[in-house]
């Protein structure tokens, strides 16, 4: 009982030193905003959960990270600092007010707004229409947060798997170290996922690939649920998008016969319903890594806006004795969310192996 009323108080502790850098940093907004201005929802939100040019850990202490941009051709880098440091200008539009930051020294003829880097025009500006920047933007390949922190889960996935392999490398018939815990999880994943959909034949070829994809998947979101300074990069829908899009590549090229035939000559279809099955079964290619790409966005996002949001109820109420509701509630959805890291990484990957046996299934006489 005293082991886990330790473990308790040890996540109770991690939960409430994460809470107070988050107060203390919106407080800090909300106190270099204008007098009397109230605390933004939606802005705290959309700041935590979107991707930017820093690390930011807690209260004015971040890692400023590399701006590398192509620009007409040549190649301009520099630290992403000259743009937090620099001046923050205000113009106004419609009646509607624009913050954006104007880089200083190497930066100096270019600006950020909401994270996106522009070109400022010849007088040194950036100019707005219908509340969007108009100025050209040039090709940005920077290293930010998201992608700093897709760097450290592929560190920490080949030492898992460099580990492991290690400890087999020897023929040792007991696994030791990293392997003690890899090896059930890789045996889940083989037998309760490759083989069942896949196949016994055919789930080898497919195998290094849905491992990859499980631990990938597992690590970055148990990554993301860091306090403060979590990046919610599987949140992001750029990379559920090309984890998807990997999926849908190796189901095109994979396919047999058998899959193309069920596609373009449904057996057992009355030849006038194929003109509308075949559009139909077509749509359903794509459809298929688009729940995949969508599922995991979204799920990983919710459950950092939910958060979040039951923090801000004292912001918003302006009274701390909301955090006796919030602080449990908010406590309790994250430990949830670590139910729902390895959740997700399982359902995706048993997706994913479900629609490429379906594509080699040999057909059935």
């Amino acid at each position: 009982m005293k082991v886990y009323f330790n473990k308790a108080l040890f996540i109770f502790t991690v939960f409430m030193l994460s809470f107070s850098a988050i107060s203390s940093n919106t407080q800090d907004k909300h106190d270099n905003g204008e007098h009397g201005e109230k605390f933004n929802v939606n802005e705290m939100l959309m700041h935590h959960i979107s991707d930017a040019h820093e690390w930011h850990l807690w209260g004015h202490k971040a890692i400023y990270l590399p701006v590398i941009l192509i620009d007409n051709g040549s190649v301009k880098t520099f630290c992403s600092s000259h743009f937090y440091h620099g001046e923050t200008k205000k113009v106004e539009v419609d009646g509607k007010h624009f913050h954006y930051i104007k880089g200083e020294g190497p930066a100096s003829k270019y600006a950020m707004f909401h994270e996106k880097i522009y070109k400022l025009d010849e007088e040194g500006e950036l100019k707005f229409h219908g509340g969007h920047p108009v100025n050209a933007k040039p090709l940005d390949f920077s290293i930010t947060r998201n992608v700093a922190f897709m760097f450290l889960t592929v560190i920490v996935l080949l030492w898992i798997a460099l580990s492991t392999a290690k400890s087999y490398k020897n023929g040792i018939s007991a696994p030791k170290g990293v392997a003690k815990f890899v090896e059930p999880i890789i045996l889940f994943v083989r037998d309760d996922i490759a083989k069942d959909n896949i196949g016994e034949e055919k789930h080898k070829k497919f195998l290094p690939l849905l491992l990859t994809m499980f631990f990938f998947i597992w690590i970055a979101n148990l990554l993301g649920l860091i306090p403060v300074v979590g990046s919610n990069f599987t949140g992001n829908i750029s990379v559920t998008m090309f984890l998807a899009l990997v999926t849908l590549v190796v189901i095109l090229f994979s396919a047999n016969k058998n899959y193309w035939k069920h596609i373009f000559a449904t057996p057992g279809v009355p030849l006038p319903l194929l003109v509308i099955m075949v559009p139909i079964e077509l749509a359903g290619i794509l459809t298929k890594p688009f729940a995949l790409m969508v599922r995991l966005f979204a799920n990983i996002t919710a459950g950092h806006i939910i958060i979040l949001a039951l923090i801000s109820i004292i912001f918003i109420n302006q009274n701390i004795a909301w955090g006796a509701l919030s602080v449990p509630m908010a406590l309790f959805i994250s430990i949830l969310e670590l139910l729902v890291a390895f959740l997700q990484a399982f359902l995706f990957t048993m997706l994913t192996a479900l629609f490429i046996g379906m594509a080699v299934e040999d057909a059935h006489h």
